[in-house]
């Protein structure tokens, strides 16, 4: 038998030209594939993003859990039960009827122990819903602090330089208790009013706005050390806020401990019993926005308050916070400037001597009671330019706390 030949593939001259143009078609089709800046992260008027723009912000309020770039989430491992024991006394409180109808609320919920008080949302939000809670975000810091303490980690009256040699100038001289209090002075602005306030800036390092030099993207760490100061000392006689302390405290934190923060998040989850999701927004490096990156639902966030009222600890019995910590975030602090008249920041909480709390940016507030076991989650968000309105942020603080002052029935 004669042996088969090969098959031979005959390519002419012509076929191999036509090939190389069809290659060449093919990538300058890829290299010019159309795109544009996310237009949800893109600045625009007043040096805002879409989704902080007044007409927009509700929207972005109740889905920032997914329009920042970078977020990771977490879940507990057993939910703290909630069970519906209406006390009709704070439906008709005059200030909780009002509150509640106003076109910006979103959402309330008190609990005490296991019991749901009360509760109400907004025609376009709902109990599976989560709202960011912006600046509430920062009393997980006295949560981790305070444990740090107890455990010997942490000198609150030790200069932060001592605990991160890399820092600028802007906290370098200033003693963590300093940083704890909102008692430190720098360059670092929150002055939302104005377009060039350095929080925008801050803004940029952790992915909720596209950064100026899509060349240069800011870690949280590589911006904070460029926070500067002539002199630390807080000389305005009350609290200087500014939110770029709590992710200092947050770098301290990991620092001292060995820990990241993740885990620690992970952990005031389980604590917490929440049902839904803790989202937090993170940098590109995936360090937690301790200073305002998270998202809840009301429930989620009245079961996280109710650590407090348990003295840190969680439903299965561990010690997450310090109870002598959060006992001594009552009694001290630095006076709050006006309007918030009679309180103080302290350890990174709002404080009258009786409840520990924080507000949000636009319109967010939780407080716990620690003598009554109260605790109440507030969600709304200001359509309008200010950060707040000083009539509006008193009055949803003082319905909160005489609804804490409520005995039980």
């Amino acid at each position: 038998m004669a042996a088969q030949q090969p098959t031979m593939i005959a390519t002419s001259a012509v076929e191999i030209e036509k090939a190389k143009e069809n290659h060449m078609r093919d990538g300058a089709a890829m290299s010019e594939i159309a795109s544009e800046a996310n237009p949800d992260l893109l600045v625009g008027e007043g040096n805002k993003t879409r989704w902080e723009q007044p007409d927009r912000r509700r929207h972005g309020w109740h889905n920032l859990y997914r329009l920042a770039r970078y977020s990771t989430s977490y879940r507990a491992g057993r939910v703290m039960r909630l069970r519906k024991h209406m006390d009709l006394r704070i439906a008709e409180m005059e200030a909780v009827r009002r509150l509640t109808l106003l076109p910006w609320f979103s959402a309330m919920v008190v609990v005490r122990g296991n019991d749901v008080l009360f509760e109400r949302y907004a025609p376009d939000f709902g109990p599976d819903c989560p709202h960011s809670i912006q600046s509430i975000s920062k009393t997980m810091i006295n949560l981790i602090i305070g444990r740090l303490l107890e455990d010997g980690k942490i000198d609150l009256e030790r200069k932060v330089a001592d605990y991160l040699p890399w820092i600028g100038s802007g906290y370098a001289g200033a003693t963590v208790q300093q940083v704890l209090n909102m008692d430190v002075a720098n360059d670092y602005s929150e002055d939302y009013a104005d377009p060039y306030s350095t929080v925008y800036a801050h803004s940029e390092a952790y992915g909720w706005r596209l950064p100026a030099d899509p060349g240069h993207e800011h870690s949280q760490r590589s911006f904070l050390a460029t926070i500067t100061s002539r002199d630390t000392t807080n000389r305005t006689g009350g609290a200087d806020y500014k939110s770029a302390n709590t992710d200092v405290l947050g770098m301290i934190a990991e620092a001292v401990s060995g820990r990241s923060l993740r885990t620690y998040l992970a952990d005031i989850a389980d604590a917490a019993g929440i049902e839904g999701c803790l989202h937090m927004t993170t940098d590109r490096e995936g360090f937690p926005l301790m200073s305002g990156g998270i998202c809840f639902t009301a429930r989620d966030l009245a079961r996280y308050g109710s650590l407090f009222v348990r003295q840190g600890r969680g439903i299965d019995g561990q010690q997450i916070g310090s109870a002598s910590f959060i006992e001594g975030s009552l009694r001290g602090g630095i006076r709050l400037p006006a309007p918030r008249d009679g309180l103080r920041y302290s350890n990174h909480t709002f404080t009258d001597g009786r409840w520990l709390g924080h507000g949000g940016s636009r319109g967010q507030f939780m407080l716990a009671d620690l003598t009554s076991g109260v605790v109440a989650a507030f969600f709304s968000v200001l359509e309008v330019n200010e950060t707040f309105t000083s009539d509006y942020n008193v009055s949803v603080i003082k319905m909160l706390t005489d609804i804490g002052r409520i005995e039980k029935a």
